[in-house]
């Protein structure tokens, strides 16, 4: 179960995080996976990676949180969610509460703030490479 109680509360985090007003102890890993969902579902176009990279650094920069090659935006990490994001949103009807499609994703692998760490190493998943461009998965292939 995640911290958000309906719709409407994922509406106002949205609405927060591409305003860069959402506070960064609020930029959790659920947070990252609410506002994918709503993206893929409200705004598809914004969920592209050229966009989604550009709203991400903007918030990075809105919550003084650095963009370079060891902090901030990171390339790798988000296109894997997203990817993840909308196979697993594409599972559900398109009338099913957001709320229910991020509670079910989050009581599953991707739930864990370490899941991708089952389909790359460490240090590659944190490289300044994989930062900085998708690399691909060094251990186990994504399974979407």
């Amino acid at each position: 179960m995640t911290t958000y109680t309906d719709d409407t509360e994922i509406d106002d985090l949205v609405a927060s995080f591409l305003s860069g007003s959402l506070p960064k102890a609020e930029w959790t890993h659920v947070a990252h996976f609410a506002v994918a969902l709503w993206l893929l579902r409200h705004r598809p176009e914004c969920a592209e990676p050229g966009i989604m990279r550009s709203l991400i650094r903007a918030y990075n920069t809105a919550t003084g949180t650095a963009n370079t090659s060891s902090s901030g935006y990171h390339e790798t990490i988000t296109i894997a969610s997203m990817r993840t994001a909308k196979s697993f949103l594409e599972t559900h009807p398109p009338n099913t509460p957001l709320l229910c499609v991020l509670d079910a994703l989050m009581a599953g692998p991707s739930g864990r703030s370490d899941w991708l760490l089952t389909y790359w190493n460490q240090e590659t998943l944190f490289s300044p490479d994989a930062r900085s461009r998708w690399v691909e998965p060094d251990k186990a292939a994504l399974p979407i």
